[in-house]
């Protein structure tokens, strides 16, 4: 990813371990879902009200064992890519010494109130262009091979 990221601190809890004493894998998938909110709420303030969406894939590449902490994890994040109906936020979780624990990518789908698929407004569009970064540097994507 690109430094154009922008970078939210998102505080553990004790409950998210599981029972090898190390961050749960779905409790990493809630971080980025975190990351996601902020970035929003911080990129479209009160015009984030007027816009519907659902996440429509999710794929995590776990890099690191994430281990608690009471300092917050740094989660930096971009779109990574924008279509005609969906956009995707690329992240990468950063333990407190900055070891790259996990990247992932999430495809969200625009939607009217109802849930249909809609266009990505023009006004939503030329915000997210703002905040575009590389995708996620996933190790399929890197040695060219599914694993």
């Amino acid at each position: 990813m690109t430094d154009a990221r922008d970078e939210f601190p998102v505080h553990l809890r004790w409950g998210d371990m599981d029972a090898l004493a190390h961050i749960n894998n779905v409790q990493i998938a809630r971080l980025f879902e975190q990351a996601r909110v902020e970035a929003f709420n911080r990129w479209f303030g009160d015009a984030r009200r007027g816009i519907h969406l659902l996440v429509a894939r999710q794929e995590i590449e776990y890099c690191a064992i994430l281990h608690y902490s009471t300092e917050p994890v740094r989660i930096r994040c971009a779109i990574s890519a924008i279509g005609r109906a969906s956009f995707e936020f690329g992240y990468e979780l950063l333990d407190r010494a900055g070891t790259v624990c996990a990247i992932a990518e999430t495809t969200v789908v625009t939607t009217t109130r109802e849930g249909a698929t809609t266009a990505i407004p023009d006004e939503v569009r030329m915000i997210l262009d703002q905040h575009r970064g590389e995708p996620a540097p996933f190790r399929r994507r890197r040695s060219g091979t599914a694993g």
